[in-house]
């Protein structure tokens, strides 16, 4: 069977791609690994991920996305190209065509930018949709419907939040603080509190192993090994959930302060309704323990985990390539 939709989730730390029927068939790092001499591509997602860290001077893993958009348009298009031929298959005639997910706060030239990559690398219609939509669609909100519905979603560079109705957009925020910035935070905080030097993988194992948003009496506790700053020698450590919970504090403080700013420019029948139903939490970084209980205790709303949040922008996506005819008029495309 020849593919001929693709919905891409191009996420700043995973491009997740689904097509129509088969499900999520990519779920890999966005990562791109250089040999400099020649500046050619070596490897792509899981492959360019195990590099990093680890690799000669002559080999470069970069991350093409910076904050949602593009940083290397050269880089991002060969990405694109090798993540729309792992989903056609080598042997596909038809171009396909491609939905792809765009931060809300995105610009017309890095909107066209994105546009022009994905029909280089082998699309024959790339549309843009804004992430709360898709998120929202993911996570089986009724974004059609007259009521209103906060969604807060998480990803590796940006935090999306945004108030959706009658189909589009009410008021949002993009904030350039997530997944990323808490792994920094935690190599951060590490190499303060105990002078000891992780990498950014290692950052990542913990915020997925033990990551909490608040402090709780059943600490979780984490082995990880790192560099002594001090000695120069290898040195093993053993960190716990609370630790954690206040290295990301500050960053989770700016989440809600644009989750209240948010608040202030919907109009108060919508958030009356989100009062009611609660805010939806989707994206990686909305699996961190206990964020639901730090929304509520912060913004006094409930707060509730979408089901598989990190896969709720590609199944939107998805959502959208099924009933592409009827989207094309309202979503696709809008500003």
């Amino acid at each position: 069977m020849f593919t001929r939709k693709i919905g891409i989730d191009l996420g700043t730390t995973n491009t997740i791609v689904f097509v129509p029927g088969k499900g999520f068939i990519i779920n890999e790092p966005t990562i791109v690994a250089l040999s400099l001499p020649d500046n050619s591509v070596l490897a792509v997602g899981k492959e360019a991920k195990e590099m990093v860290g680890r690799t000669p001077s002559d080999i470069v893993p970069y991350k093409p996305l910076k904050d949602g958009v593009i940083a290397d348009y050269y880089i991002t298009k060969a990405m694109l190209k090798y993540f729309i031929s792992k989903a056609c298959g080598n042997f596909n005639i038809f171009k396909p065509d491609v939905v792809i997910s765009v931060p809300a706060g995105i610009t017309q030239t890095e909107r066209r930018a994105v546009i022009n990559a994905a029909k280089e690398a082998g699309a024959r219609e790339a549309h843009v949709v804004r992430e709360p939509i898709l998120a929202a669609l993911g996570a089986d909100i009724p974004i059609n419907s007259s009521s209103g519905n906060m969604i807060i979603n998480i990803g590796g560079g940006t935090s999306e939040v945004a108030v959706v109705a009658l189909g589009g957009i009410v008021s949002w925020a993009s904030l350039r603080v997530a997944g990323n910035k808490f792994d920094q935070s935690i190599m951060d905080y590490i190499k303060k509190k105990y002078s000891l030097s992780i990498g950014e993988q290692t950052a990542e194992l913990i915020k997925i192993e033990i990551g909490a948003a608040l402090s709780s009496r059943r600490k979780l506790e984490f082995s990880i090994r790192g560099r002594d700053l001090i000695s120069g020698l290898p040195k093993n450590l053993i960190i716990n959930s609370n630790e954690i919970a206040e290295a990301l504090n500050s960053y989770l403080v700016d989440i809600a302060s644009a989750v209240k700013n948010v608040f202030n420019e919907t109009p108060p029948e919508l958030v009356a309704d989100v009062m009611e139903k609660g805010i939806i939490l989707s994206g990686g970084g909305s699996q961190l323990k206990h964020l639901p209980e730090f929304f509520k205790g912060t913004l006094g709303v409930n707060a509730y985990v979408a089901e598989e949040p990190l896969f709720c922008v590609a199944k939107g996506a998805g959502l959208i390539l099924t009933h592409l005819d009827v989207y094309k008029r309202t979503l696709l495309d809008k500003r």
